[in-house]
C-alpha cells in the first residue's frame, strides 16, 4: 500500500517516526535500568546477611546486572517503539508530501 497526498494526490511521500524514535530511546533507558537496577539494588542486601559467601559473589552480581539490563533495554525499546508508533500514526501529523508540502496522518 502506497500513501498518496489527500491535498494533491501526489505518491511523494516522505514519513516522519519522531515520536516511535524518542519513545524506543527512552523505553530503552527505563528498561537497562530497571534490568540492571535490581540486581545492584539487592546485592549489598544479600552480601550484608552474615552469610559466608564465595569470594566471586560480586563478579556474580555484576555479570547479572548486565544481562539483566540489556534484556531490560530490548524489551523497553520494543514497547517504546510500539507507544512511538502509535503516537505518531493517530495523534502526530507524520506523512508530509514532497510536492505541495501538505502534512496528514495516515488514514486506517
Amino acid at each position: 500500500m502506497s500513501l498518496h497526498c489527500p491535498s494533491c494526490g501526489s505518491p511523494q511521500v516522505s514519513t516522519h517516526l519522531s515520536a516511535m524514535r524518542i519513545a524506543a530511546f527512552i523505553g530503552m533507558l527505563g528498561g537497562a535500568l530497571r534490568g540492571a537496577g535490581t540486581i545492584l539494588l539487592t546485592g549489598p542486601a544479600i552480601a550484608s546477611s552474615g552469610l559466608a559467601k564465595p569470594p566471586n559473589v560480586n563478579l556474580n552480581a555484576l555479570s547479572s546486572a548486565i544481562l539483566n539490563g540489556l534484556v531490560g533495554a530490548a524489551g523497553g525499546c520494543a514497547m517504546g517503539a510500539q507507544l512511538g508508533e502509535k503516537l505518531d500514526r493517530h495523534v502526530l501529523a507524520h506523512n508530509h508530501c514532497l510536492s505541495c508540502g501538505h502534512r496528514f496522518n495516515q488514514t486506517v
